[in-house]
């Protein structure tokens, strides 16, 4: 009598060979470099940074993202972790904020507002893991678009420069060199399928580099100076400080993450036809409110799940969890080789600033799609969508609107994210979810 065949595993815990393991975490890595190591880039640009603490940015960034991604991946018992096949990256949505917290207020307090926010997130991921259905993709599609409509003013000025009165704004070598990204980016994910579509983005920041150099608008000479081997310095900019409206902000940014990461979550569980219960949720949750401690200690960004990894787990239909567990391995090895960081920083703004356009453009892309599933028949929906984005925008095309107010609400309504996400929250709660009252006959 034959003895049965024990029940094999879930294919999103089986694990391939070493050798497949290695290909396909490096593949999840190179889907995802640019997006992650965009975010330290603007951030330092718009903040005036030098190239030593932007190479300190982009190496704390990879660390921790390499931290998160293995957490998610992995799992710590009932604590952290979905146990999905995702890859965690510095989110977009933390960037405009963090600028604001920056200008107003210093590089101390954007950390400490978002240690602050991290405690914060650790602490309500469970209670947002039940609360889920009060932000559904009317609240989600809304905050997403803005957040890729919001940041193209970022990109265009890294294409153009930051002082409209220099000599070199918006000069002619600058607008060719970006135009030719963006061009190559269009090109390639026209005329390629698989692998190499997935990295357009990265093949025009490679050549646009090389252009840059041949044109004479690259130099990475002061890359030499950075050892091969070494950690982030915690708390680089000193002990972090705590304004009240930075903390408030940071709060609300975290719960943007928190839309955005549950949708994320949602939909990876949905293509490995692996069940999400509350408690994965609430786990996968707790993850990303950890990556803001930790990005605030090693002088980073709060993290979020990336969208280019689910669209390359559907592509490959590789479910495999440990394979972005070995991805996250290899990030945080990138972490840890500063001269690579400092290769990074030197990127020739216009090219950084063309792939950023098209990445931020894909947000917002994916946020009017999300808004498809929402019904606008019979409802208020429409109007809640419509009010949202006149909020967020209007510190967007009028970035001196709020300058008379006091130091604490520029901070919060100086943000289109925080301003979105606010009133897309509250009139969903109000219009979907407060109960009318019935006037008499």
């Amino acid at each position: 009598m034959e003895e049965p065949c024990p029940p094999q595993p879930h294919p999103v815990d089986q694990r391939p060979a070493w050798g497949a393991l290695l290909l396909l975490g490096a593949q999840h890595v190179l889907v995802m470099y640019t997006g992650s190591i965009a975010v330290p880039l603007l951030f330092g640009a718009a903040t005036h940074l030098s190239h030593a603490t932007v190479t300190l940015l982009i190496d704390a960034d990879l660390l921790v993202a390499g931290v998160v991604t293995l957490l998610q991946s992995v799992g710590v018992g009932r604590v952290l972790g979905v146990r999905l096949p995702i890859v965690a990256g510095a989110g977009f949505s933390a960037v405009s904020p963090m600028i604001l917290i920056a200008q107003q207020y210093g590089m101390a307090a954007v950390y400490g507002a978002m240690l602050a926010g991290g405690v914060f997130g650790v602490l309500v991921a469970a209670p947002f893991a039940r609360l889920v259905r009060y932000f559904p993709p009317l609240v989600g599609g809304t905050v997403i678009t803005v957040i890729g409509l919001s940041l193209l003013g970022v990109g265009t000025q890294m294409v153009a420069g930051d002082d409209p009165s220099a000599p070199g704004y918006a000069a002619p070598v600058r607008l060719l060199l970006a135009g030719g990204v963006l061009a190559l980016i269009v090109v390639v994910m026209r005329l390629s399928r698989g692998f190499l579509g997935q990295v357009a983005v990265l093949v025009g920041l490679v050549a646009g580099t090389v252009a840059a150099v041949l044109l004479g608008q690259a130099h990475f000479s002061e890359a030499a100076g950075a050892s091969w081997a070494g950690l982030p310095e915690p708390f680089h900019f000193g002990a972090p400080h705590f304004p009240v409206a930075a903390v408030v902000s940071m709060c609300v940014v975290m719960l943007v993450i928190f839309t955005e990461s549950t949708a994320s979550m949602l939909a990876v569980a949905e293509m490995t036809d692996r069940s999400l219960t509350t408690g994965d949720l609430a786990r996968g949750l707790a993850a990303d409110g950890l990556s803001g401690v930790l990005g605030a200690v090693m002088n980073s960004f709060p993290d979020t799940v990336f969208g280019e990894n689910l669209g390359l787990v559907e592509m490959t239909r590789v479910r495999s969890r440990w394979v972005t567990a070995v991805a996250g391995a290899l990030l945080i090895v990138l972490g840890c080789v500063p001269r690579l960081g400092s290769l990074v920083a030197m990127l020739p703004d216009p090219v950084v600033g063309a792939a950023a356009l098209v990445m931020f453009a894909m947000v917002a892309g994916v946020g009017i799609r999300i808004l498809r599933h929402v019904d606008f028949e019979g409802t208020s929906n429409l109007l809640i969508v419509a009010v949202s984005l006149v909020a967020g925008m209007v510190p967007v095309t009028a970035p001196h609107i709020y300058d008379r107010l006091p130091a604490g609400a520029r901070i919060v309504f100086g943000s289109a994210i925080t301003c979105t996400a606010v009133c897309a929250f509250g009139l969903n709660l109000l219009f979907n979810h407060v109960p009318r009252r019935r006037t008499a006959p």
